[in-house]
């Protein structure tokens, strides 16, 4: 995931010292599960209304987590976790921030956490076939995710892929 991260912010141009970082700080996007019981972490099949409440205050207790220190990393880990599931259009979680109001590195690290999950088998799913994968993502560009991070994401798609290919 971190991989697709950084692809995607040398893309947009960010600078080198910033892909560097998005590298090393999307992992932790996700610290905040350590907090969610494992019957809902782990589940199966579809989480109810009141396990959706709970899985999605990871991005709180990640962001309480990371939050104070002085390390760019910590901080920049931090903002990560609290916006990545963040949506372009406003109907994210877990502040409902709309479109370049959202945190860069948590735009980027929403669509590479996406593909990741999408292709990945999951306690609950299996991996999708990447032409659904794709669709999703297409389907999701200006509403779910930034169109700037879709459009340089497809123009990678190469490079994306033989980061897949390597980890599996």
């Amino acid at each position: 995931m971190s991989g697709y991260s950084a692809i995607i912010a040398k893309k947009l141009n960010y600078s080198k010292s910033d892909v560097e970082l998005i590298l090393y700080a999307s992992p932790m996007h996700d610290i905040g599960k350590i907090g969610i019981p494992d019957a809902v972490l782990l589940k199966p099949g579809p989480l109810d209304p009141e396990e959706r409440k709970i899985i999605e205050t990871h991005t709180t207790i990640g962001h309480r987590i990371l939050d104070g220190s002085d390390s760019i990393i910590l901080k920049t880990s931090a903002e990560i976790a609290i916006s990545h599931h963040e949506k372009f259009d406003g109907t994210g979680y877990p502040n409902k921030i709309k479109g370049r109001d959202i945190p860069a590195f948590g735009r980027i690290t929403a669509l590479a956490d996406v593909f990741d999950a999408l292709s990945s088998k999951r306690p609950y799913k299996p991996p999708f076939p990447i032409e659904k994968i794709t669709g999703i993502i297409k389907e999701g560009r200006g509403t779910h995710f930034d169109p700037d991070c879709v459009d340089v994401f497809f123009a990678s798609f190469d490079e994306i892929l033989l980061i897949q290919d390597n980890i599996k």
